[in-house]
């Protein structure tokens, strides 16, 4: 309902506008969230600036020509109980209208208060490409931000109603790859590992009999220009390497919860002739030079050049990449890429490149790093904690929490929960804050409900569960289509109904913005209203009319809770 209430506060503050013959920007009403009204305007703002007078003497006029529409048989509800001028901000809030409205759509399926109002142009087909980590070894935790960050953008995308189709873009022709081939030739693969940890074994002792003799450098080159050329055996060796890779890095992205739509290779671009084409066609197009025999793309704006084909004659990642966003661009609406802040300089350049090209740029989410408390991690050096050791971890530390909670479950339902709360805690910690702040991950803050991350949302709803089974058990009505809601008006009962009415309009927002952060923010701050609702409203014991009416308000703070959960990718555990 909060999205309704706020294009009713956007209407009626436009007509004020125009009666007091303000002039302003009219996409910009300068309308958001504040402690003190359930919406603020600071239009007086930008007025007083452009008319030379106080703010506040500009908020005045405009309250004195706002009309809140009054209601009336026969034509619709309105949202707004009244509007305040407060110093240079107009206030406006809700009417009670409003708080019985957002509940009988939740208790109709209503998703979060506006289903009605949520979904977008369906057509839109919108092509996100994350992880994409190199098949050299398993995922580490900066493979995860990625990964999660991918994930959680996808689901927000799908759930406001566009098509969504997420892809891995698998670099089988970058030199680390290489480097894991030609040692995978040269040592024993462990089969009894998992196969990316095999391939990582290899890779690093790979690296070591390469940093000890330079001449085995040769043949990794060589290895590289057989493998692009299509050479038979090459391809066959790489295949078995790749894909014994990417099977482990797929079974760790199920135990997180993600999946992709599409595996693309890189390969294919270079032996279906569209990287040379890119070639030639940048050669016409752009500002080449050629350096040593390597020819180089200069861009306006960007110092550095790209570098589009070796002096070998060999493509680069760059060269492959713009092949593949041109194949993109061709079966989509809208591109986004999620990226590391290492690669801020290539995402420029390729943004450049591609309108050279004549093909629209994608969207880019560009994340910091995440580091553990020990420091820093390189998969090269052999110093990295994987993504399964990091998950058997949490989740080894999260059991050791519900064995000592919960003794009176059976071992498989403590496991279960485990799970949920560990794999939950490594999710949420990686889109709590905003992609360009730097995170250092640590376990136990993660785990620790005092924190307020996802063990502290998964227990607010296995508390809403429970007290639902307890009325189940009383025998009371729960869900009642002739419950009062009316009587739902304990300060704390308001302060849930709005926080419950204010999740489409999150999820219009981050949909808009990708500001994942947001979603993660609004679902703490949900079980927080909710954990004080249950500390000053008691459900079971209250006298019928008012039992039945909290028992519907907890049901629809249950179903908001899932559904947040769910588009954070975290699971929502009945009990904890």
């Amino acid at each position: 309902m909060y999205l309704q209430f706020k294009r009713e506060v956007e209407h009626i503050l436009k007509a004020a506008l125009a009666d007091a013959s303000y002039e302003y920007e009219y996409s910009s009403l300068e309308l958001e969230e504040s402690e003190h009204a359930d919406i603020t305007s600071r239009i007086a703002f930008t007025l007083a600036s452009r008319y030379g007078k106080p703010p506040e003497n500009i908020a005045a006029d405009i309250l004195r020509h706002i009309t809140v529409p009054t209601p009336a048989e026969g034509r619709t509800r309105t949202l707004i109980s009244r509007a305040v001028a407060s110093g240079p901000y107009i206030n406006f809030y809700v009417n009670d209208y409003f708080l019985d409205a957002t509940l009988r759509r939740l208790k109709g399926g209503g998703g979060g208060g506006d289903n009605t109002e949520k979904r977008h142009d369906k057509s839109t087909r919108i092509i996100i490409e994350h992880t994409s980590a190199n098949p050299d070894g398993p995922l580490h935790i900066g493979h995860l931000r990625n990964a999660i960050i991918g994930d959680v953008l996808a689901r927000v995308l799908t759930y406001s109603g566009y098509q969504v189709e997420t892809q891995y873009y698998v670099n089988d022709m970058g030199r680390q790859v290489a480097v894991a081939v030609w040692g995978a030739s040269r040592l024993k693969l462990d089969t009894r590992k998992k196969g990316d940890h095999a391939i990582v074994d290899v890779y690093i002792a790979a690296n070591r009999m390469l940093e000890a003799n330079a001449a085995y450098r040769t043949e990794v080159d060589a290895l590289m220009r057989r493998y692009e050329a299509g050479d038979e055996e090459v391809v066959k060796r790489y295949e078995e390497v790749v894909q014994r890779c990417l099977a482990g890095i797929k079974a760790s992205l199920q135990r997180l919860n993600i999946h992709h739509d599409l595996f693309v290779f890189e390969s294919e671009f270079v032996r279906s002739g569209a990287v040379q084409r890119i070639i030639e066609e940048l050669k016409r197009r752009g500002d080449i030079k050629s350096e040593g025999s390597a020819l180089i793309l200069h861009l306006d704006g960007i110092e550095k050049g790209l570098v589009i084909q070796r002096a070998d004659g060999t493509s680069l990642y760059t060269t492959r990449d713009l092949a593949y966003h041109r194949w993109k661009s061709e079966r989509c609406d809208r591109m986004i890429d999620v990226l590391g802040k290492d690669h801020e300089l290539v995402s420029q350049q390729l943004r450049k490149a591609l309108l050279l090209l004549g093909v629209k740029a994608p969207e880019f989410v560009i994340f910091e790093f995440v580091s553990l408390p020990s420091g820093s991690l390189s998969t090269r050096a052999g110093r990295y904690i994987s993504a399964d050791e990091l998950m058997e971890r949490i989740e080894a530390r999260a059991y050791e929490e519900v064995e000592k909670r919960r003794m009176d479950l059976s071992e498989d339902k403590k496991r279960e929960i485990a799970r949920m709360v560990g794999i939950g805690a490594l999710r949420y910690d990686m889109v709590k804050v905003s992609p360009e702040k730097h995170i250092v991950f640590n376990l136990e803050d993660a785990l620790d409900i005092e924190k307020k991350g996802a063990p502290f949302i998964q227990y607010a709803h296995a508390r809403a569960s429970s007290i639902l089974r307890m009325a189940t058990d009383r025998g009371f009505k729960i869900d009642s289509a002739d419950a009062d809601v009316a009587l739902l008006r304990d300060k704390s009962e308001v302060e849930l109904i709005k926080k419950l009415a204010m999740f489409e309009y999150v999820m219009e927002s981050v949909a808009s913005e990708l500001k994942l952060h947001k979603v993660a923010r609004y679902a703490r701050e949900l079980a927080e209203v909710f954990n004080i609702f249950y500390k000053n409203c008691p459900v079971l014991n209250a006298e019928e009319e008012l039992r039945e009416a909290r028992l519907v308000l907890v049901d629809c703070t249950k179903q908001v809770l899932c559904e947040v959960l769910s588009v954070l990718g975290i699971e929502a555990p009945e009990e904890m």
